[in-house]
């Protein structure tokens, strides 16, 4: 398996003074991506910055993981929402008179 974008979860864990069954809680909530191999657990570098999201959250604000899940959920509605705007607002400016 090729590994270069891939950050192995044992070294975030340890790197961010985690506990990795949180992360295992993350991963059966759907909240992030854990691609298994033979010989660790990794996740995807795209998925980094959304973790570290998901830690400060959780860590530092004191939010669990049900909690987190509806953030994540509401950001996710809120940037829908923004497109559609954008869209609608796009398909508008046709009908202005200039």
């Amino acid at each position: 398996m090729q590994t270069e974008h891939l950050i192995r979860v044992d070294t975030f864990c340890v790197s961010h003074n985690i506990d990795f069954d949180f992360i295992s809680s993350l991963h059966e909530m759907g909240l992030i991506e854990v691609v298994n191999d033979e010989e660790a657990k990794f996740i995807h570098d795209e998925e980094l910055r959304k973790l570290e999201q998901i830690v400060r959250l959780h860590y530092d604000l004191a939010i669990n993981a049900e909690g987190i899940e509806a953030i994540f959920h509401l950001l996710h509605r809120i940037e829908e929402s923004e497109k559609e705007i954008n869209s609608l607002r796009n398909r508008l400016g046709m009908y202005e008179v200039k």
